[in-house]
């Protein structure tokens, strides 16, 4: 009896993910017989949940707080890993090989809304996800970069990278008057209580705003924004998980899958 590739979506928590029917959809349409399930692990747990799988497993998808674990974890990684230091993806075997489709996905996200350049643009947060907003904007030809974030501090990683990728960084806090920009890309937590002031002021010059959350949506910021478009995480999170299938079933999350544009449609419609 052959045993159905298993896969599945880690994170704490978990049962607000998409990911399932994402991928359920993405199979279905390739005629694969695979399971793709959720699961609530901590960071804690994470090594000792890893070491558990059995052969049956062929991939994870990884969410908060599991990414920096993941990227530990991985015996090889791809560049978008390597420069960001986390890993959403993970090709199981013997030698478990870590991606991180997170950058693929805002660049993709955005160029659905007609985005496909731009010369400034503002990050606001400095966590995991904002490092692969940095690397999103080098790609898409970004000559500067102003991060702003209520602990400042934690962005000197964000500096550094900007190093590497050839983009000067500047980092304030949130509230500091800010110069204008072509592009806003927000990675604060769906739901941040951000002040309405703070948020007008963001907006004034901020150019199109990209919100990788999408729930609660409206977020605070896409509430009160001035300019235009306003671009929810629904689109990143599509994108990213066609990036991932494509790593599960071709191993590499450039490799466009099989009537691609049918996998596409199934997964939006499952959004």
């Amino acid at each position: 009896m052959t045993t159905r590739p298993r896969l599945a979506v880690w994170g704490d928590p978990i049962a607000h993910s998409r990911s399932p029917q994402l991928h359920t959809a993405a199979y279905r349409v390739l005629g694969l017989d695979w399971v793709y399930d959720r699961r609530q692990v901590t960071a804690e747990a994470f090594d000792d949940a890893l070491a558990g799988l059995d052969d049956a497993w062929h991939g994870l998808s990884l969410t908060m707080p599991l990414k920096e674990r993941a990227f530990a974890a991985a015996a090889s990684v791809d560049r978008h890993a390597e420069l960001t230091g986390a890993v959403n993806t993970l090709l199981l075997g013997e030698r478990p090989t870590g991606f991180n489709t997170d950058v693929g996905g805002i660049v993709d996200a955005l160029g659905d809304d007609g985005i496909t350049g731009v010369r400034s643009v503002r990050i606001l947060g400095a966590g995991a996800t904002a490092a692969s907003a940095l690397v999103a904007a080098a790609e898409l030809g970004a000559e500067h970069v102003d991060v702003r974030a209520r602990r400042p501090e934690r962005a000197s990683a964000l500096i550094a990278l900007g190093g590497r990728l050839g983009v000067p960084v500047d980092v304030d806090v949130l509230d500091t008057a800010p110069a204008a920009v072509d592009l806003t890309i927000s990675t604060l937590p769906g739901g941040a209580d951000l002040d309405e002031s703070v948020a007008r002021a963001l907006s004034a010059d901020g150019g199109a705003l990209f919100d990788v959350a999408y729930a609660p949506w409206p977020s605070a910021l896409g509430a009160v924004w001035q300019q235009g478009p306003v671009i929810s995480g629904l689109g990143m999170l599509l994108h990213q998980a066609v990036r991932q299938v494509r790593t599960f079933v071709n191993g590499d999350p450039a490799a466009p899958l099989p009537d691609e544009h049918a996998v596409l449609t199934a997964m939006r419609e499952a959004l």
